[in-house]
């Protein structure tokens, strides 16, 4: 299997769900927040909206790039696993090839 379009694709897969995480951290931790601020619920954890709130909303740049990174090293490693095997055991190499 070539490394570099398996890594392509790892980086985008881990940076769309480090999206999606941050989404639901952000928007989550907002919604709670903003109930606990009008008194619609008690939480010990938190004492409504803050300068907190916002920094959450780090997360929607902060997890992408973490969550694509994980891709990177995750993706080195089955590249480099799948070779070494398919080698060993005689399995069919997978080669991605762009079509025009």
């Amino acid at each position: 299997m070539k490394l570099l379009p398996f890594l392509k694709f790892q980086i985008v897969m881990g940076g769309i769900f480090g999206l999606m995480m941050g989404m639901v951290y952000a928007f989550g931790g907002l919604i709670i927040d903003t109930l606990v601020s009008a008194n619609w619920m008690i939480h010990p954890e938190t004492s409504g909206l803050s300068y907190g709130t916002l920094l959450a909303f780090g997360a929607l740049i902060g997890m992408p790039i973490i969550f694509a990174g994980i891709g990177l090293i995750v993706g080195v490693f089955e590249v480099l696993m799948f070779n070494t095997l398919s080698k060993w055991l005689g399995w069919i190499e997978i080669n991605f090839e762009q079509k025009k």
